[in-house]
């Protein structure tokens, strides 16, 4: 069971919670589908290895899809139509120059239809759309650590929905 620690701080909205292993990573993924509204823009930080696909798997099998999930590091973008969703998991770690970003087209995905999933978003910058949320997994012996951190209203209020949710 994924359970969160709040900031003591009452105006910060971040959340943290320790991946014990891949199962919470799915299970984290799986408590963030409740909270997924079109337009949002979440930027998945973290190290090769750190989870980010298996995040996204977890959320995408929380929203009901039992199709195959890959990472898009060759294809650079892999869309999903779920539930009441359009999903986009971007991975953007092969970029040599932001340029590319433009040069793919890409930017037409982040006009607020569908939820935009991006993994190493500074490999983009300065052109991809700013995150209304980051999650960052970092590597912590034989688990993880994962800090949701909303930078938007809208990314607030979906932590919000996050740490609300009922237990699983």
């Amino acid at each position: 069971m994924i359970e969160f620690i709040h900031s003591p701080d009452d105006s910060d909205p971040s959340l943290h919670t320790h991946l014990a292993d891949e199962t919470d990573t799915l299970a984290l993924g799986a408590a963030l589908a409740p909270a997924m509204a079109a337009g949002l823009v979440i930027y998945l930080q973290g190290d090769l290895g750190a989870g980010k696909t298996t995040l996204v798997r977890g959320l995408l099998r929380g929203l009901g899809h039992t199709g195959s999930v890959k990472s898009p590091t060759y294809t650079l973008i892999e869309p999903y139509v779920v539930s009441r969703l359009d999903l986009y998991h971007f991975d953007f770690y092969r970029f040599t120059s932001p340029e590319e970003f433009l040069d793919a087209g890409l930017e037409e995905y982040f006009s607020a239809q569908g939820v935009c999933l991006v993994e190493w978003p500074q490999k983009a910058e300065p052109y991809v759309s700013p995150a209304d949320i980051e999650i960052r997994l970092a590597i912590d012996g034989d688990g993880r650590e994962a800090l949701i951190r909303p930078l938007t209203d809208t990314g607030r209020q979906c932590a919000i929905k996050i740490a609300k949710r009922p237990a699983q």
